[in-house]
């Protein structure tokens, strides 16, 4: 286990508190792939800056720890944070234009990188350039160019290298592909797993396209209004979805497979955060609601090796989490 988080939360503080990340506990293994999926608002990039500790005024951690390399995040000061990132764990942001500098030439933006955390040696920095570029399949050529005149595609394979010069144990990917076509999406998934597989450190991958991390990751975490509401093997969660919002996402994109049929999507919006609705926070969509829904906020239960966050499972759990 590389990553320990436990019961994170995260306010954003504009008037009344609202807590976008709610005692959110999951663990990490070396080399694991973790997907976390959800719709737009629900908490999950929030989350990933959380345990990355990047977030800024108006938020701010509210509680829990996040154990990395045996090291609580949330108790190290900005110094020993510098000193944390980029060589043993490193981001890779949602939108790579705004994440790069657009008047440095992407040379230069390595060299800085490589500069901050002792690395002085100008031939040293040229050779690891040029070798994380070739990773990501770009010609070092484009060490001169600046951001600008990469594709999208192109900058973001920009960034993954840029993550790779120390060789960290975990990355954390806030929806890089967002921003692209489904083919270069499909490109780049196919190549960070094979970057995965051969260099062997894990990724926490957060996206809002249930699709994209299928075949990709190998655990996959549902969120929803601040909480996790299902968290287990991807195949699994794919095949048996437990929650009645895993469901629902599921139901909303087409499959490839089987007979066509009518798309469900979920009616409703996700809740406001600042006022959640008492009890099970999804309980004002949820085809599944019963009465005590409105009243008990469902605990976490362990059903066939899956963590749900449901009533419907008390019966039926074989371990509380």
């Amino acid at each position: 286990m590389i990553l320990d988080v436990a019961d994170l939360s995260v306010d954003y503080y504009a008037g009344r508190p609202a807590r976008a990340v709610a005692g959110v506990s999951f663990t990490h293994h070396a080399g694991e792939f973790l997907g976390i999926v959800g719709e737009s608002g629900c908490g999950k990039s929030t989350l990933l800056f959380g345990i990355a500790q990047l977030l800024s005024p108006p938020a701010e951690i509210a509680g829990g720890t996040v154990t990395f390399a045996g090291k609580n995040l949330v108790q190290l000061s900005a110094k020993e944070l510098r000193a944390v990132r980029w060589r043993d764990f490193s981001v890779v942001m949602q939108s790579a234009m705004n994440a790069l500098n657009p008047v440095k030439s992407i040379a230069a933006q390595y060299e800085d990188v490589m500069r901050a955390h002792g690395t002085r040696d100008r031939a040293e920095i040229r050779e690891r350039s040029r070798e994380v570029l070739k990773l990501v399949r770009i010609d070092p050529v484009h060490l001169k160019s600046f951001p600008h005149q990469l594709s999208g595609g192109m900058r973001q394979r920009v960034m993954i290298a840029m993550a790779l010069l120390f060789s960290p144990e975990l990355i954390v990917m806030d929806e890089p592909t967002s921003a692209l076509d489904v083919v270069a999406q499909r490109s780049l998934m196919v190549q960070i797993k094979e970057l995965q597989r051969e260099l062997g450190f894990a990724v926490i991958f957060v996206t809002h396209d249930m699709s994209l991390v299928s075949n990709f990751s190998d655990r996959l975490a549902v969120m929803y209004a601040g909480k996790f509401v299902e968290l287990g093997q991807t195949r699994q969660v794919f095949a048996e979805p437990l929650h009645p919002y895993t469901k629902g996402l599921l139901e909303a994109f087409p499959s490839i497979y089987g007979p066509r049929v009518q798309l469900e999507g979920i009616p409703g919006a996700p809740p406001n955060l600042a006022d959640p609705p008492s009890g099970c926070r999804f309980h004002p969509r949820c085809p599944a609601v019963m009465p005590q829904c409105k009243d008990v906020d469902p605990p976490v239960v362990v059903v066939e090796g899956t963590e749900v966050r449901c009533l419907l499972y008390e019966e039926k759990v074989s371990g509380v989490a």
